[in-house]
Formats: C-alpha cells, structure tokens, sequence
C-alpha cells in the first residue's frame, strides 16, 4: 500500500487529490472485466495522511442546519465550507487534526463495508491505547469515543466518514490530537447534540509530537489491514 504524508493541505486540493486515486482505481476495475486474466492491471491502494486548514465539511445525508455560523462569521475565522460526497454529517478539520484518507480496493481485502469502518476505529482506539488512554465506541455512532457508555462524560475524539464504490473506498477520519476545539462549537458535530468532542492533548494535558502518533497509527493500521505502507512521493 501506498502511503504520503500530504503535510499541511488545502481541503479542495486533497480532495481533488483523493477523487483521481479514486476514479483511476475505479476505472481500472471496469477495464480489467473485458480482460483476460494476464492482460489485467491490479488496482493499488493508498493511505493519505493530511492536516487542512479550518474547515468545515457536510456528508451528503447531513443537515446544513448543523452549521451554526454565516458565510461571513465563516471568513472573520479563515474557515472554509464544503458539502461532499461522503457519508456522516458535519464536521471540522483543522490543524493538530490528524486526517486519514484510506483509498482501498477493498477487493484485495474483505467486501464488508461494517468490517472496514470497525477496523478504522480499532487503528484508533489501538494508539490511544498507548498513551494510556481507553477509547471504544458508542453504539450506533461510527467513530472513536471516551466514556461512551456515560450520558454525562462521552466525547469524541475521532471522527469518521467514508464513501465507498465498486469496493473502492474514499474520505476516511479526522483524528483530534493537537486540534483547536474551539472550532467544534460553530457547528453540531456529526449531527449529535447530547455529546461533547476532546482531543488527545486536552485528555492528556500537553502537546502529542505528530510524527509520533503518525508513526503508531501506520503500524496499527498495516497490521489491521495485514499490508506493508511504503512510502510515495507526493504527485
């Protein structure tokens, strides 16, 4: 699999960036049906990591009500604003946010759709482990959580939401680590009203070194995904 670190990158761009993994694979697929099993070209697979500049984006099933603020408030704070083609409702990416894009073939893995989004939380849930935080999941509610299962105290640490085609996966977590969370209350994050959203250094009180956690994460994820990351240039 291949992996880039896109650093620091305007929403759009990525996008854009992840759209044309994606269409390629896509249409390498459809290629390789009318062709004889020497002649087809195996499709590659990809792990994006990213940080956005502020940013807000709605999934196509979400409420833009969940937007709390105007075009204007939105230019006075140097955010952004997306609708996308993903699923989940709003959300905020921003820098200190660790953004995944995973663009996998899932026919070189398992064609389950709920297996994938549970083994993104695990890769999560897996790394917080190691810095001695407990995080697990809130029934009904894709992503990573703390103290899910107490009304008073869960909050999200990490957000997800994906768009997934002919198995082809695109989109993928935003990953609080260092992310200014004064920008969560310009919107309803995910849709939900009831819960809060934290970070890892608010948890543990103090800056997370990202090439750290990066490095964890990659190794989380290639076991999960039983594959070996080798680093690409950037295009």
């Amino acid at each position: 699999m291949f992996f880039e670190d896109l650093g620091l990158m305007d929403y759009k761009t990525c996008w854009d960036y992840q759209e044309n993994i994606f269409n390629n694979t896509i249409a390498q697929k459809i290629t390789n049906r009318n062709l004889e099993a020497t002649e087809q070209i195996e499709t590659t697979n990809h792990l994006l990591f990213v940080e956005h500049p502020h940013v807000y984006t709605l999934g196509k099933s979400g409420d833009a009500s969940h937007l709390l603020i105007n075009s204007k408030e939105l230019e006075n704070k140097q955010a952004t604003y997306y609708k996308i083609n993903r699923g989940g409702d709003i959300t905020y990416h921003g820098p200190g946010q660790l953004v995944a894009y995973p663009i996998l073939d899932l026919d070189h893995f398992f064609t389950d759709i709920h297996k994938y989004l549970r083994l993104l939380e695990e890769t999560i849930i897996l790394t917080l482990d190691e810095y001695g935080i407990k995080a697990g999941r809130s029934h009904g509610e894709t992503g990573v959580w703390l103290d899910a299962d107490n009304v008073f105290k869960a909050r999200k640490i990490c957000a997800m939401g994906v768009r997934c085609s002919r198995w082809v996966t695109m989109h993928g977590w935003g990953f609080n680590v260092n992310a200014n969370l004064d920008y969560f209350s310009n919107i309803i994050p995910c849709g939900i009203q009831d819960k809060s959203v934290t970070s890892l250094n608010k948890e543990l009180g103090e800056d997370v070194d990202m090439n750290q956690i990066k490095e964890k994460l990659k190794k989380h994820f290639s076991s999960l995904f039983n594959c070996q990351l080798v680093s690409k240039d950037i295009l």
